[in-house]
């Protein structure tokens, strides 16, 4: 195993038009890093000549390494398959969409120099639409008053960690991962640092909103057993209220002989609790499913092909 000082993990899925410009910013922060470095692209079962561009690049840079999955498993997985083959002594997560300024990374690295273990990207100014930073600065506060730990605000993946929290990193095998709040979870000596969010370079954003709910629930379930609790509470007081308004419909209809309500409210409140029993059975279902995952034990990705590592890594 070479002494690479840092490993910069990169997931790639269709960003053909990106990956040039991409490389030119990078390799110029790169070369002005103290240390050596490699950089590790996870092509995530792109689908148009993603590929063929990593491979050029590869042919002329040796630090360049290309992890080709069978197909397509997800930003998370990615991440994960990087996490698993960085040799560095500080590993970068970051997107390849160039949303998140390369040159961050040189703040990212002095902070580590002087004892930090987790350097992370607060984002700040970011330029997507309304409703979806809206949704961004929801789940953020959801997650951080459900979770039992304290994870920072407005901080993605873009970020540098010790080779120590990748290891422990590495010690948490779970399926449904949301790797942020595993990074808060690791602990260790943490300090966030704001970076301007620019637009993406070139294309469409390729992360689905269905994918980013996925993400959302797994960033809530998997640090939380809170939605259980306040489903039991839900049913309890449901269970209450309904027994109260009995009461009185009973008292009402034989004491007062008056007629208590009318059909148009019984159905309202059958409806009601219906959805309530759904909306507890599908926070259940979140969980089993989760539990279903982690007992198939099935591969977290697969790797059709290697490229540009040792036979020994």
């Amino acid at each position: 195993m070479k002494n690479i000082d840092y490993s910069v993990v990169i997931p790639i899925f269709n960003e053909e038009e990106i990956i040039p410009e991409l490389w030119r910013q990078l390799s110029d922060v790169l070369h002005r890093l103290d240390g050596s470095s490699e950089v590790i692209f996870i092509n995530d079962g792109s689908m148009d000549n993603s590929l063929e561009l990593l491979k050029k690049i590869n042919q002329q840079y040796s630090q360049i390494k290309i992890i080709n999955f069978s197909r397509n498993f997800g930003h998370q997985c990615a991440l994960s398959a990087g996490i698993d083959h960085a040799n560095g002594k500080a590993v970068i997560l970051m997107d390849g969409d160039l949303q998140d300024s390369p040159e961050a990374i040189i703040s990212f690295s002095r902070l580590w120099q002087q004892g930090y273990d987790v350097v992370y990207a607060i984002r700040k100014n970011r330029k997507e639409k309304w409703l979806k930073r809206l949704a961004f600065k929801s789940f953020y506060y959801i997650q951080r008053k459900l979770s039992g730990i304290v994870t920072p605000m407005d901080a993605g993946i873009f970020s540098l960690m010790d080779r120590k929290v990748i290891l422990a990193l590495r010690r948490m095998p779970e399926r449904n991962k949301y790797l942020s709040g595993l990074r808060a979870y690791a602990g260790f000596k943490q300090i966030g640092v704001y970076v301007e969010r620019g637009p993406r370079y070139r294309g469409e954003p390729k992360v689905s909103i269905s994918k980013l709910f996925k993400l959302a629930f797994d960033g809530i379930f998997s640090f939380s057993t809170i939605p259980l609790k306040m489903a039991t509470i839900l049913g309890l007081v449901s269970a209450i209220v309904s027994f109260i308004i009995g009461l009185i419909g009973l008292y009402v209809k034989f004491v007062l002989g008056i007629e208590f309500l009318s059909w148009a409210y019984g159905l309202t409140t059958t409806f009601f609790m219906g959805g309530v029993q759904l909306l507890s059975l599908g926070i259940i279902g979140e969980y089993i499913g989760r539990i279903y995952d982690e007992v198939r034990q099935r591969p977290y990705y697969i790797i059709h092909e290697r490229i540009g590592f040792d036979e020994l890594q």
